[in-house]
């Protein structure tokens, strides 16, 4: 596992904080332009912020194999007749999520048709915001910004946008360096952003994600990444010099991919979709607070993966691994939670799975840690180090 880690997962901290540095250089050039093209937008329009946010594993030190793939909030500014507010949709939505509806006011509409019929959608009768339309006018925004920062930027790096119906754009950058490990191709994706306050925000649903017949144009998700950095700065502080907790992150990360590499469809998907890295990420914090963080020093590595396993798969069983931060009111009293996550209702992420799903990801998951040597020795070999999946 040790070696596993070093040689497969493991990222170099000296090629990660060059990457992020590129990455941090080129996104600020980008909002800074998309910005001022919106200074003065008129008072029936979107606009950014101005600032954006470092989110995932590329930022909590998690990170496994190249530092090639970054995710970044990019916070919009709402019209000052639109105000968010949130609330639990009443209309169907994906399972295992929370998911929001901002809607407008009463009387709001007639007063700001413009805007309403540009970025608006009926749910229930009522006018919401859709984060489809958002998404769409945040992709051309961008595009039309890119020229005069790729014009800036020429001796830096070359960059380019790119972007799929229902995604976010993706920002590809090349960096233009003389030294061969800042050569890395990196893609960042833009994730436009609805600011809650209390650095929570909304961010448009996955697309693959089942919908109902409302579909997903009026309903946004809720991210509470900020709140996940300060729970793993306070675990830092609290936890021993040597503690494995994000190496057993890394380790399980790379074995789900390593075992998926062997599954056939649909499988392979399921087994992706159930063993998500937020999945991942949410049982190592059930497991490091119920228990003494003195235990995850790191002479103990093998010892904490097996208890993330095992959790893991009792969970499974279960069909039960509800959301860390929605309604938990176990979470430590120096980690201050935003109000709205403390009164949110709680989410079962894995109520979108039915039981013969979950049951075969246990069966898989238990055996993939019984094989993991074995794994990792028919994986090493040269013809089967290929890269995984983004993380």
């Amino acid at each position: 596992l040790e070696r596993f880690h070093a040689r497969q997962l493991r990222v170099s901290p000296h090629v990660l904080g060059h990457s992020k540095a590129h990455v941090g250089r080129v996104v600020a050039e980008l909002v800074r332009a998309a910005k001022a093209q919106g200074l003065q937008p008129g008072p029936l329009a979107l606009s950014l912020r101005g600032d954006f946010v470092r989110i995932g594993s590329a930022y909590e030190q998690h990170k496994v194999r190249s530092p090639d793939c970054f995710d970044i909030l990019v916070p919009l500014r709402l019209p000052p007749h639109l105000e968010p507010r949130p609330r639990r949709a009443d209309g169907p939505g994906p399972c295992g999520a929370f998911v929001c509806g901002l809607r407008a006011r009463n009387g709001w509409t007639r007063r700001c048709r413009p805007f309403a019929e540009g970025f608006c959608v009926e749910l229930q009768g009522r006018s919401h915001l859709s984060s489809g339309l958002v998404l769409r006018w945040f992709q051309g925004h961008l595009q039309r910004c890119l020229p005069a920062v790729r014009y800036r930027l020429q001796e830096r790096c070359r960059v380019s946008l790119s972007a799929c119906p229902g995604q976010p754009p993706t920002l590809r950058i090349l960096p233009c360096s003389d030294y061969v490990c800042c050569h890395i191709s990196m893609a960042v994706r833009l994730i436009p952003a609805i600011p809650l306050g209390d650095a929570l925000y909304l961010t448009a649903l996955p697309a693959q994600a089942p919908h109902g017949p409302a579909g997903p144009e009026a309903l946004w998700g809720l991210n509470a990444s900020r709140q996940e950095q300060r729970l793993l700065g306070w675990l830092k502080e609290q936890a021993p010099g040597a503690s494995c907790h994000l190496k057993c992150l890394q380790i399980l990360k790379g074995l789900r991919d390593l075992r998926g590499r062997g599954l056939e469809e649909p499988l392979c998907s399921q087994w992706s979709r159930v063993l998500s890295s937020y999945v991942l990420k949410t049982a190592l914090f059930s497991v490091l607070l119920r228990g003494p963080l003195e235990a995850w020093d790191e002479r103990f590595l093998v010892e904490r993966l097996e208890e993330l396993v095992l959790f893991l798969r009792d969970c499974l069983r279960q069909q039960l691994l509800m959301d860390f931060f929605l309604g938990n009111t176990g979470i430590p009293e120096a980690v201050a939670l935003p109000r709205f996550l403390k009164e949110a209702a709680p989410v079962n992420l894995l109520s979108a799975f039915d039981r013969p799903t979950l049951d075969l990801v246990a069966f898989q998951l238990m055996s993939t840690w019984v094989r993991a040597p074995e794994l990792i020795r028919m994986c090493s070999r040269p013809r089967c180090l290929r890269p995984g999946p983004c993380r």
